[in-house]
């Protein structure tokens, strides 16, 4: 079992409020889990509206499969253009 971990640090520049900040938030991590079947939430920065941390998980039975599936989490993320990545991290967990 391979369990493959992806933070991500957003800026959101035209979000004037946490309700804007929530659209965007919730398309994103809706949108993932649909998509790619993974774990997804917001894990921080709750209560700034311009900013915004992101966690995904996905448990495959191959590492390259972990790999493939965080590989297009990372696309759909960086297609994104009302949203600035400001840091991604992965993280292997046993």
């Amino acid at each position: 079992m391979f369990v493959l971990s992806l933070a991500v640090d957003l800026h959101l520049p035209a979000a004037q409020s946490l309700k804007d900040k929530r659209m965007v938030v919730k398309s994103i991590v809706d949108g993932a889990r649909h998509r790619f079947r993974v774990a997804a939430a917001e894990v921080g920065s709750h209560e700034q509206w311009q900013r915004a941390a992101l966690g995904f998980v996905t448990v495959a039975g191959t590492e390259r499969h972990a790999v493939e599936v965080m590989d297009e989490v990372d696309r759909f993320i960086w297609s994104r253009p009302e949203i600035e990545v400001v840091s991604m991290e992965r993280r292997w967990s046993e």
